[in-house]
């Protein structure tokens, strides 16, 4: 709505991996906000993706998208969708005559794979397009999925005594989304069905839609390596110390091998990377240690079922986090992070390696160290040492226990981790 309505509106991009809902929110907006929609995608329509060979006339290619769609585009109540717009050579550097040549029309576009053509060869249109980027919903948009508005309206007052009160409920909640995670069609059918076993064939086909990506699209003599890289990702995630080792990939295995195969996953969306930062300081990215890093996937949902997570060990008992040594809780955390606006997230650890901190956050000119427990247990030994160390204004761990406020730490509960911002 703010991009629609801005006096400097530029062409809109939308950056997020397959499956997170790119189409439907730009077809969802369009019929919401405009008269009529002209939507074409590349992907399907190779015909089409020949309008920006010759030149960038913008009236021809209206014309040709006109002819394509059968919609007459009017500027002000027309919205133009280019999907899957890596796919059409030319069709990205277009975007930067529409914003120069022809503001008024409102243009919006989106590509799985737009990442990957960005990194390319591709001519870029800098600082000629907006961007907005989409990511699976996080636990407090899963709630409003859920419809537990009152609960989602009581975490958001932040009274913490009357929280304490639904813990388990919460907590409840927690485990389903660690489950189910965040991608809109599988949230979807379990707020329909509550079918588990559902969800998981959900999960199991968009994991394999993205190995078909990596066949398809990545250049052929990186694609075993993106498989492999992509597969050691829960192994990972499941040891003590979380930084990413290519030796756990395949022994022997050198960062230069899978330099590109990393990039290529990042650039989909499909990997998060965290860096380790050497110092505490402002700006950590001063501090980045570009050498030491880990590595997080798309959706904690998604990371379940490349395990195969089973259900009851998830809802029932505990031992899960045992089991899996708080990889999902360490993968939830982040997910629920990266969406927060002005935060930009590292980790830290001692040179001699006896202390680590899991997340270090930059946000409002503070530093916030954030230990993540999986469960109740408190000793927060590493967060004891950084905390010694460099005295920081504000201390998190971050746990399944209540909220409680210490000397030199706040204990936050895992469920309401998106108010790290919000408390001091």
């Amino acid at each position: 709505m703010k991009w629609k309505h801005s006096s400097n509106r530029k062409p809109l991009i939308i950056r997020g991996a397959r499956q997170v809902g790119k189409t439907w929110l730009m077809k969802s907006f369009g019929k919401a906000e405009y008269e009529q929609c002209a939507y074409v995608n590349f992907e399907s329509n190779k015909a089409l993706a020949g309008i920006f060979a010759d030149d960038f006339n913008i009236q021809r290619i209206i014309t040709a998208l006109q002819i394509e769609t059968g919609i007459i585009i009017k500027p002000a109540d027309t919205l133009i969708i280019l999907d899957e717009i890596q796919e059409a050579p030319g069709a990205l550097t277009s975007l930067k005559y529409f914003q120069e040549n022809a503001p008024e029309y409102h243009v919006i576009s989106a590509g799985s794979l737009l990442g990957v053509a960005l990194s390319g060869h591709t001519s870029f249109p800098v600082g000629k397009v907006d961007f907005i980027d989409l990511y699976p919903l996080n636990f407090i948009e899963f709630m409003e999925a859920m419809k537990e508005e009152p609960l989602l309206e009581l975490l958001k007052s932040k009274d913490w005594g009357l929280i304490k009160s639904f813990r388990l409920k919460y907590i409840q909640l927690l485990k389903q989304y660690y489950y189910v995670g965040g991608m809109p069609e599988g949230v979807l059918a379990f707020v329909k069905n509550g079918d588990f076993d559902e969800v998981r064939e959900i999960q199991k086909r968009i994991l394999s839609s993205y190995e078909q990506d990596f066949s398809k699209h990545a250049p052929n003599e990186i694609v075993p390596r993106i498989r492999m890289l992509w597969n050691s990702i829960p192994l990972q995630l499941a040891k003590e110390n979380k930084k990413f080792v290519y030796g756990v990939i395949k022994q022997g295995a050198r960062a230069k091998e899978y330099e590109l195969a990393l990039s290529w996953l990042i650039d989909c969306g499909l990997l998060y990377k965290v860096n380790r930062a050497t110092k505490p300081a402002m700006p950590l990215k001063a501090y980045e240690d570009f050498g030491a890093f880990k590595l997080f996937i798309v959706d904690v949902g998604l990371l379940g079922a490349m395990v195969d997570m089973d259900v009851k060990t998830l809802l029932e008992g505990n031992n899960v986090f045992e089991e899996f040594k708080g990889a999902l809780t360490e993968q939830f955390v982040l997910q629920q992070l990266i969406v927060l606006t002005g935060i930009t997230t590292y980790y830290w650890s001692a040179e001699n390696g006896t202390a680590e901190i899991d997340f270090l956050l930059q946000h409002n000119g503070k530093i916030i160290p954030v230990e993540v427990k999986a469960e109740e247990n408190l000793k927060a030994k590493s967060l004891k040492v950084f905390c010694q160390k460099y005295n920081p204004e504000t201390a998190v761990r971050t746990s399944m226990s209540d909220y409680r406020k210490e000397d030199w730490l706040i204990n936050l509960p895992l469920y309401a981790i998106s108010e790290i911002t919000k408390i001091s």
